[in-house]
């Protein structure tokens, strides 16, 4: 806590934002605890201290820093003439177009579960401040992980972000695991609810349980406290059962060398630093030796050549 900033000035902040400008806001600190405070200084303080960087244990050279988060979006309303059969909508037949509703998010290894919606916006469609805070966590992250966030959660929040004229977070690594499963599976479905239902133990993707299907967007729009709350859980039991997902789809892909995140010693994505020799790789100019984690059954492999190319009279040759 900066000593410009005192616990009950901080909430005092944070309960009156809503309904007041920096400036209103100011005002009223200024006055209640005999400081004096600029707007500006109230507009950094609310960021430092409404959405703050979540620290995580893997972080510098202990490992890469992971994120596990899932978006939930608004629909779009639109003027449309039939229910059934495509039918392409004009833009002038809009009414609202979409924004992001809520997020949540995880640091991997860590058991806190951070979460942000809209549901106290007096302006809904206005999801700025939300996309502050899961920007800060994009921005830190080494790799982050998603279902279909590829196709859908990445993108649709570069697209928020930039309507919102933010730039864009630090570069990371992305890891979707409804391509892992397409990639190195044929399961009957690639969905989460198919896949944690199958693979899972722990947690599990949830089904709807007052609020069914669309109903529990409708009523969330609608300002209902129930839905609302539906909708945290349901948002942070897809990142639960996504990070579980991963811990069992991560072991069969060779896209990411974790132990390279880690500077003193190899650790797997599992965090194990146990690894056995497990036969060699071979390319048409190189040998190199194989690892296989001992917990998880990932499998590395050396940098180092184990061909000595000076020595071999036949190279490259055939045709």
């Amino acid at each position: 806590m900066s000593k410009n900033w005192t616990s009950a000035m901080v909430d005092r902040m944070l309960e009156l934002y809503e309904n007041n400008t920096y400036k209103q806001l100011a005002k009223i600190i200024n006055k209640e605890f005999n400081v004096n405070h600029t707007p500006n200084a109230v507009r950094k303080a609310y960021e430092r201290y409404k959405y703050p960087i979540k620290s995580n244990p893997q972080k510098g050279k202990n490992g890469p820093k992971i994120l596990i988060f899932d978006i939930e979006t608004a629909p779009m309303k639109a003027y449309i003439w039939r229910v059934w059969g495509e039918q392409n909508i004009g833009l002038n037949q809009m009414e609202s177009d979409w924004h992001v509703l809520s997020w949540a998010a995880k640091w991997y290894g860590q058991d806190e579960v951070m979460y942000e919606d809209q549901r106290d916006r007096r302006n809904m469609e206005n999801d700025k401040k939300i996309l502050k805070s899961i920007w800060k966590l994009l921005d830190e992250a080494d790799i982050v992980v998603t279902q279909n966030g590829n196709t859908f959660d990445i993108k649709k929040l570069n697209a928020r972000f930039i309507l919102n004229g933010m730039k864009p977070p630090s570069s990371f690594r992305k890891i979707d695991t409804k391509k892992l499963a397409k990639k190195y599976f044929g399961f009957t479905r690639n969905s989460l609810a198919y896949l944690t239902d199958k693979l899972c133990t722990k947690y599990k993707k949830l089904d709807h349980a007052k609020f069914k299907g669309f109903d529990l967007w409708m009523e969330c729009l609608n300002r209902n406290p129930e839905a609302w709350d539906e909708m945290e859980e349901y948002n942070k039991y897809d990142v639960l059962s996504l990070e579980e997902l991963f811990e069992k789809l991560i072991p069969w892909d060779t896209g990411i060398n974790f132990t390279m995140y880690n500077e003193e010693e190899d650790k797997c994505s599992c965090g194990s630093t146990k690894f056995k020799k497990a036969g060699y790789y071979y390319t048409n100019a190189a040998k190199y030796q194989k690892y296989s984690c001992t917990n998880c059954g990932a499998e590395y492999r050396d940098s180092k050549n184990l061909v000595n190319t000076k020595e071999k009279k036949i190279r490259n040759s055939k045709r």
